[in-house]
């Protein structure tokens, strides 16, 4: 929690992700983006 990540997938076969998370509150207002090599907001 708290540290700067990123995922690639490298692969031939599909990548599938899951992301779970726990707690009261689930929104993604938290989500902060850094060097974005694709140029997304």
């Amino acid at each position: 929690m708290g540290q700067l990540h990123r995922l690639e997938n490298q692969g031939k076969i599909d990548l599938i992700m899951i992301e779970v998370q726990v707690g009261e509150y689930t929104g993604e207002d938290h989500i902060v983006r850094v060097e974005d090599f694709y140029q997304r907001c």
